[in-house]
């Protein structure tokens, strides 16, 4: 399983996870699914997303990236929006399957994320030490 060095584990100040520490040997990997992400969401659940996604831009931009040590969870919130599979066939149950950012339906559905003026985590991230992954 691929670490993704230099990213967040956490978004700043919360317990949402953004990536795992250790591949799960015993069943394998989480698989990624669609989560309906519903009008009536926790405002602190559609921060996560944004920041999570935030992160993803920063570190990856428009290029296919691992899924890696990345959060199932935290990536089934956006996956088949704006995170897709980059290749087909598609295994949604490896670590070593290939995402990338839906550019397009991103920046309707978290148009801060690509303003560098609007959202506050833009330009350099500014997490803190103890939130990136080493």
């Amino acid at each position: 399983m691929l670490k993704h060095r230099g990213f967040p584990g956490r978004l700043p100040g919360t317990d949402f996870q953004f990536v795992i520490r250790r591949a799960n040997h015993k069943d394998g990997p989480t698989k990624l699914t669609s989560r309906e992400r519903f009008k009536d969401r926790k405002t602190s659940d559609r921060n996560a997303d944004e920041g999570f996604l935030a992160a993803l831009w920063q570190q990856f931009g428009e290029d296919p990236f691992p899924r890696g040590n990345l959060d199932a969870g935290r990536l089934s919130w956006l996956f088949e929006r704006e995170v897709i599979a980059a290749t087909d066939p598609f295994d949604p149950s490896d670590y070593d399957a290939l995402l990338r950012i839906n550019l397009k339906l991103a920046q309707v559905s978290f148009p801060s994320v690509f303003d560098p003026d609007a959202h506050p985590l833009n330009g350099p991230m500014n997490w803190d030490d103890s939130d990136i992954e080493t």
